[in-house]
């Protein structure tokens, strides 16, 4: 009797730790990707090709919706996701508070597809009439390098302005009961405020930035996934090339799951650059510029090694 508990005893054990390394490996082959309201991935996860690509190596893919850049790069520093994008700033915030994540790619500029908006009987023309007054912004987002580069283009200093630090819908709302002077914002908000309130922009990205998208990582997930990550990004890739043909088409997908009218998606999605790349070193210099600017407006609390957070993708990937 012994040896036959003994045995079953063993076999439960047996099962028991099968059960637990499946759990484990179920875990470990799982891609959390964060992703914002409007964009490429959005599109993405609606067509679900990336889904069916990964399932082919095992992969299962989740997702999970931010309201901003700061707040989905947090997701990736506290590990409840692996994947995402975001605008140029935040990563650089990220990174000076200490995150281990890794630039993987990175869309062509949308200089037009960010902007300082005021009300549309506001007295202020101009950027240079902002002084003392009071401007929302999502802070460490990629309108906050616009707006300290649209200040410094109109002879102001980031302290000639009161800054009011608000996510996207608090900003909106604060704009709408006349809280705050002057609202700087991107797609699809811009597009909404400009249509919906009659919002005028008082200058966007045009000549003063690049307005970046970023696709970043985890550093042990993109370390240890190379070929998951070279399927996304070739997804990424594709699904914005297939944007660049397809506006009207593109437009009627993204509309309804953004909530917005087709109007207001088409202006937005018109803005958008599309052709993901892994980063190059233009893009680094360019971002280092951003990382030094916020350095020396001791916004963040040292100078930062851009190059140092670069993913460099294995030469079958990169090839891709």
């Amino acid at each position: 009797m012994r040896t036959i508990t003994l045995r079953r005893s063993l076999v439960a054990l047996f099962a028991a730790a099968i059960s637990f390394g499946a759990i484990t490996q179920a875990q470990a082959e799982t891609l959390r990707i964060g992703y914002q309201k409007y964009g490429t991935l959005v599109l993405l996860k609606a067509k679900g090709t990336l889904e069916k690509r990964l399932a082919e190596q095992g992969v299962e893919v989740k997702w999970t919706e931010f309201p901003g850049g700061p707040q989905l790069l947090e997701g990736l520093n506290v590990g409840s996701v692996d994947f995402g994008v975001t605008g140029e700033t935040p990563p650089v915030f990220a990174q000076a508070a200490g995150a281990d994540l890794l630039y993987v790619a990175h869309e062509p500029p949308a200089p037009t597809g960010e902007a300082i908006l005021v009300p549309k009987d506001s007295a202020i023309k101009s950027v240079s009439e902002l002084k003392g007054k009071k401007v929302a912004l999502n802070k460490g987002s990629n309108v906050h390098y616009l707006l300290v580069r649209a200040l410094e283009d109109a002879g102001l200093k980031y302290s000639d302005i009161q800054p009011v630090y608000l996510p996207p819908a608090d900003a909106r709302a604060a704009f709408e009961r006349g809280s705050v002077d002057a609202w700087v914002i991107w797609d699809p908000f811009q597009s909404a405020a400009e249509h919906q309130l009659q919002a005028r922009s008082l200058r966007d990205g045009s000549g003063l930035v690049d307005n970046h998208q970023f696709y970043l990582a985890t550093r042990p997930y993109a370390e240890k996934n190379p070929q998951v990550i070279g399927v996304l990004v070739e997804e990424i890739r594709g699904v914005g090339e297939w944007v660049k043909g397809n506006l009207d088409e593109a437009t009627s997908q993204v509309a309804p799951l953004i909530g917005l009218s087709p109007e207001i998606t088409r202006q937005a999605v018109e803005r958008q650059g599309y052709g993901a790349q892994f980063i190059s070193p233009e893009v680094i210099t360019a971002q280092q510029k951003i990382a030094d600017t916020f350095t020396d407006l001791k916004l963040i609390p040292k100078k930062l090694s851009i190059k140092d957070v670069i993913w460099n993708p294995p030469a079958k990937v990169a090839q891709q």
